[in-house]
Parts: structure tokens; C-alpha cells; sequence
């Protein structure tokens, strides 16, 4: 009986520890109620046999991408390559000039440009987005991303990318979760460069679509981009993304703002083991410090909410030792 019983305790212990030794992964999270609760809620999903087990197959995380993996402001970085294709393509446009919400791009007038809203917004990606195949568009955003700066830190967008939330997909993806975007941002945006920044693959980014015909070209087929859009991947959208694209409700939704709340809501009130975590902005010095108020990233609604429904609110000042990686 001891032998059986000394088996089982070593068995109960090769399930528990990898789990705790991977928590020292998340090394840019300082340790804290909020790093805590995270552990224990990976450490109960990976526990066969405990109250907390959610099955392999069940194990996917959601991610929202703008201000939860990389940084948002002073405004959306698909924003900015928006911006930046506008004036490049303002010569053969003079009409713009005085047209909104182009023109408040030409005059770089932000307030402006925030009171065009989501309206304003689609009809710049229509027009920048549009008119060219897949292939044409992905060259325009490697030669972006290769040459654009942010206009705060003059690094690469994506050198903007969260350090502490890279370790938290590696840590996450360890335990056996898939990890997915679930982001307002465009979907073709996202996917050339989301699997070197986050190891996430093309195929597990879900965001704002494009209207696109299938067409052949030469004889070779092709995908076709029209100044129309299929769909917006944010707020109430997100579920319906995820439903969509995954198939699966989440056990796990990490989000920043009002945008996420349906996504934090859909994955939380399903039934067993659920975590939802917002990524609150108060770090002025190292980042932005923002929520309520903010015309990019506006938590408003799930800041108040998250207390009652048990979402964990991270404080970037406090519960992260560092904001970004080394720069390259």
C-alpha cells in the first residue's frame, strides 16, 4: 500500500510541478495577487482529476491585440499605416483635400479625425486597403513595417509588442492552450508578422476583413481586395468571430477595453473553469496611462464591471517588471 501510495504522490507531483516551474517564465510579471491568480488558474486547468481540469481540446485563450499585446497609442498602428497611405496616395486624390475624413489626415488633425469615428475609419481602409490583390498588399505593409517608427519610442511597430504578455502566450502555450487573436485591427494587417512577434500562425488570427473576390490573373489565382467591408471584428463582433473562426467557447479572454467586453463576457459566463483578465493602462512613464477617457482604447465600461464579474484587472505600473522587450 505505501508503494501505491508513493506512485500516486509521484504522479499527482509530474502533473503539478512543469506547471509551477513554467510559472517562472512569465519573469516580467512581478509576483503579486494578479500574477497569482493566473498560475493557479493554468496550474488547476493542467491538474488531471482536480475541480479546476479543463480538457486539452478545450484549452483556448483569446487575445485581443491592440493594447493587449502591443501598444495602442497615441493611436491604432494600422491607424498610422493608414495615415502614411494616405498621403502617399493624396497626388492622384487632389479631391481629398477637402474631403473628411481624408482631409484631417492631410492636415493631421486628430480630433478630427476621432470625430469621423468608426465611419471615418472604414472609409480610409477602403480606400487604402483596396484595389489590389493580397499579395500587392502584403508587400505594402513589409515595406511599412520595415520603414515606419513610432513616433514616441522611434522603434519598429513591432518592437512594440508587450514583453510580459509574449511570455504569457509562450506560458499559456507550455500548459497546452492555443492561443488566438481576436482583435479590431484588420485581419490581413495582423497575419504577416503575428507568429515572429507572438507565435501565433496566420490561422489563429481572427480580425476586421476586407471585401475580396476570387479572381485568376494571368492564370494565377489570386484574391482581389474591394473598397468594402465584410466584417468588423470588435465589440459585440468578437463573439461572433470567435464563433466563426474557432468554433469553441474560450476559457480564457485577455482584452484592454470596452472593445473586449462581449469578448470577456461570451468566454466568461460559459460553464466551468473561465477566466477573463483586462490589461489596465496606468503606466505613464513607461507607456501611456489612459481608460475612461481615451479615444483609442476607451475602458469605461468593463473597468466597472470587472469587480462583479470576477475579471482580473492588471495594473501595467505595478504588476510588470518591464513593458517591452530589449530593442534589436
Amino acid at each position: 500500500m505505501d508503494r501505491i501510495l508513493a506512485l500516486a504522490r509521484a504522479a499527482a507531483l509530474a502533473v503539478v510541478l512543469p506547471v509551477a516551474a513554467l510559472a517562472q517564465d512569465l519573469a516580467s510579471w512581478n509576483d503579486g495577487a494578479t500574477k497569482t491568480a493566473i498560475v493557479d488558474f493554468v496550474k488547476a486547468a493542467t491538474t488531471e482529476g482536480g475541480p479546476g481540469w479543463i480538457a486539452p481540446e478545450d484549452r483556448i485563450a483569446v487575445f485581443d491585440n491592440d493594447g493587449t499585446l502591443w501598444t495602442e497609442q497615441p493611436a491604432y498602428f494600422q491607424a498610422f499605416f493608414v495615415f502614411d497611405r494616405v498621403k502617399e496616395m493624396a497626388p492622384r486624390h487632389p479631391e481629398w483635400k477637402e474631403q473628411p475624413p481624408f482631409k484631417y489626415v492631410l492636415e493631421n488633425d486628430m480630433a478630427g479625425l476621432a470625430s469621423s469615428g468608426e465611419k471615418g475609419l472604414m472609409e480610409l481602409l477602403a480606400a487604402t486597403h483596396a484595389g489590389m490583390t493580397d499579395e500587392g498588399f502584403d508587400d505594402i505593409l513589409e515595406k511599412w513595417l520595415a520603414e515606419a517608427r513610432h513616433p514616441k519610442s522611434q522603434r519598429p511597430y513591432t518592437e512594440m509588442i508587450y514583453a510580459p504578455m509574449v511570455e504569457m502566450l509562450d506560458y499559456l502555450r507550455a500548459n497546452g492552450f492555443q492561443t488566438w487573436i481576436v482583435s479590431g485591427g484588420g485581419i490581413d494587417f495582423m497575419r504577416p508578422w503575428a507568429e515572429k512577434a507572438y507565435g501565433i500562425p496566420p490561422q489563429q488570427v481572427v480580425g476586421s476583413q476586407i471585401a475580396k473576390d476570387y479572381e485568376v490573373i494571368d492564370g494565377k489565382p489570386q484574391f482581389m481586395r474591394k473598397p468594402d467591408i465584410f466584417f468588423i471584428d470588435d465589440g459585440a463582433g468578437k463573439p461572433v468571430g470567435i464563433d466563426r473562426h474557432i468554433g469553441r467557447r474560450p476559457v480564457m479572454a485577455f482584452g484592454n477595453s470596452d472593445g473586449d467586453f462581449q469578448m470577456l463576457e461570451y468566454t466568461t459566463t460559459g460553464e466551468g473553469p473561465r477566466l477573463g483578465v483586462i490589461v489596465h493602462h496606468t503606466d505613464a512613464e513607461r507607456e501611456y496611462a489612459y481608460d475612461r477617457d481615451s479615444h483609442f482604447g476607451k475602458l469605461d465600461k468593463a473597468l466597472d464591471a470587472a469587480p462583479e464579474r470576477g475579471w482580473l484587472l492588471v495594473d501595467m505600473a505595478k504588476d510588470w517588471s518591464r513593458v517591452y522587450p530589449d530593442a534589436k
